[in-house]
């Protein structure tokens, strides 16, 4: 049980526990809504587009291993401009969802320049339009940090997963490398405040929190990129 004598030694368990909620205390204080959050990407929707190339580059070979072995029916959560699209397989059917229209009307325009077999649709993540069991895999990167409620849409990932089905997440995270840390720490209040993104936020724990059997875990590039293989829990 906690001491309550101020001038007692914390705990490094304590303190690493301390620490950790001060870190999540700002995006916590006030999540911004789902309207909140689709106004955001429809003023920067083009730029994100604008900016693919830059993407490929630094986040492309990530998107790749962590993307192409999707198989079967396949959602892209928070698809946002289709980013994840050309390292799908041609086989496979994608449907991708996004809060934001004028992200969707771009994955739209990448659709139709890739030839693939699929559809968009605007949808909140928290709240799937489809039955339980209606994909073979879930794919999403870089959108556990945006959601307002992550663990909500994480479960909803895994209602629309079929048992036998896997959820495969890209996601940017805290640096391990202390300086980048502590600049991201920094910045993560005005950030979220800004962009509705958390800046510092640790996608395995809410991965974790959110019950998904999580298969295999790694992170890349000073820590700042975690990629997540998980199944179903039920």
């Amino acid at each position: 049980m906690p001491s309550s004598n101020p001038h007692e030694p914390i705990s490094q368990q304590d303190r690493t526990q301390s620490e950790r909620t001060d870190r999540q205390q700002p995006s916590q204080r006030r999540s911004k809504s789902a309207e909140e959050i689709a106004d955001a990407y429809a003023d920067v929707a083009d730029k994100l587009a604008r900016w693919r190339q830059l993407d490929r580059l630094f986040a492309g070979q990530y998107r790749r291993r962590q993307f192409e072995h999707a198989n079967g029916r396949v959602l892209d959560v928070a698809c946002g401009t289709g980013r994840n699209f050309r390292y799908l397989s041609s086989s496979i059917e994608v449907v991708g969802i996004d809060i934001s229209d004028e992200m969707l009307a771009h994955a739209r325009d990448e659709l139709d320049r890739l030839g693939l077999d699929g559809t968009v649709r605007q949808m909140d993540a928290q709240a799937l339009d489809f039955s339980k069991n209606s994909f073979d895999t879930v794919i999403s990167s870089f959108s556990a940090c945006t959601f307002p409620n992550p663990i909500a849409a994480l479960r909803e990932m895994e209602r629309v997963c079929t048992p036998d089905g896997e959820i495969l997440l890209l996601e940017h995270s805290r640096s391990d490398a202390a300086p980048l840390a502590w600049l991201q720490d920094w910045r993560a209040e005005s950030h979220y405040e800004k962009n509705g993104c958390r800046l510092n936020h640790d996608p395995l724990e809410t991965v974790e929190q959110a019950g998904l059997t999580v298969e295999n875990a790694s992170t890349a590039f000073l820590g700042l990129v975690t990629t997540i293989e998980a199944i179903p829990s039920r």
